[in-house]
């Protein structure tokens, strides 16, 4: 038996992508973060990508609203879906952000009670709920 408990399990606050830059580029980068005007080269891709989606805000609200989207996190508890399945409700996830499935929900529970998802951003759910749900992710 451990002494040891955990207080809360870590969830990421981001996710990861890969890109790929030309040597140019990436030198030109290299050479900002070495004049201190970023701490590393992420820094200096994070800002970049703030600053090009900050340009198209307008956009994204408009969108956001037409498509009536949530944005940011977005939890779905094992108490919110039973009581759409009790009400004989379906859900239409549509997130920009990072949707949750909680992990106490059953595949059968998502099943009866997810009819589509549309995540922009990041979907955490069990292995089991995205594979039973896999054909309602868009």
């Amino acid at each position: 038996m451990s002494n040891v408990t955990p207080l809360r399990d870590k969830t990421p606050d981001s996710e990861k992508i890969t890109i790929n830059l030309g040597y140019v580029d990436l030198g030109r980068i290299d050479l900002l973060v070495q004049e201190g005007f970023y701490s590393n080269r992420s820094d200096f891709v994070r800002t970049a990508i703030r600053n090009q989606v900050n340009t198209h805000v307008d956009t994204v609200t408009k969108t956001i609203e037409r498509h009536t989207m949530e944005l940011g996190l977005r939890d779905y508890s094992r108490q919110d879906l039973e009581d759409l399945r009790a009400a004989g409700e379906i859900l239409h996830v549509k997130v920009v952000g990072l949707a949750r499935i909680a992990s106490d929900v059953t595949p059968e529970l998502a099943l009866q009670t997810i009819g589509s998802i549309t995540v922009l951003g990041a979907l955490q759910a069990s292995a089991e709920v995205r594979k039973a749900l896999s054909d309602r992710i868009l």
